[in-house]
């Protein structure tokens, strides 16, 4: 949930942890149960919840969390989907490639950039509050890597453009 301002919608938060748990039991072909599951708010019908995860629910707990066993988490996906995998990978590489480049701030601010461009115009404080710091410390952090937000923006603002004219679906008026 991107917003640290308000908690993320109970339903959201909890239809997420069911889907993460059924895909392992779908992906495995195993019947997995939960070690652990907490949610910040009330979750309604606990004995439901209760059956379908497999273990006691705790509402009330700081942050909503799903805790799995190891064993589970290392057990291998049954089905191979070499088309899927096609599909997949070079997103998942290009995932990798922005996580190894956000080690600097520089990275991160320009990956925060590039996920909140198409919803509107990012701005340094909200930029800031993502990575956990003010808008000073964020400026001072950039100024040290010889940069500054606004160069950023413009950097992304700029690649986001030449991605969008390299796509051939999307129309030039797009």
């Amino acid at each position: 949930w991107l917003d640290d301002k308000q908690p993320g919608p109970p339903l959201l938060i909890g239809i997420t942890l069911a889907f993460l748990l059924e895909l392992g039991r779908r992906g495995t072909g195993r019947p997995l149960t939960a070690k652990s599951v907490e949610f910040s708010h009330p979750m309604g019908d606990l004995q439901a919840l209760e059956a379908y995860f497999g273990c006691r629910i705790r509402s009330g707990a700081n942050r909503s969390r799903l805790t799995l066993d190891r064993g589970d988490l290392d057990r291998p996906f049954v089905s191979y989907n070499a088309e899927l995998l096609e599909i997949l990978t070079p997103v998942l590489d290009q995932s990798l490639n922005d996580q190894q480049n956000s080690l600097s701030i520089t990275g991160a601010v320009k990956w925060i950039m590039k996920r909140t461009l198409p919803g509107g115009h990012p701005d340094i404080q909200t930029v800031a509050s993502e990575l956990g710091m003010s808008g000073r410390t964020l400026q001072r952090r950039l100024t040290d890597e010889g940069t500054s937000f606004k160069h950023l923006l413009t950097q992304v603002r700029h690649e986001q453009a030449r991605e969008y004219l390299a796509d051939p679906s999307l129309d030039i008026k797009e």
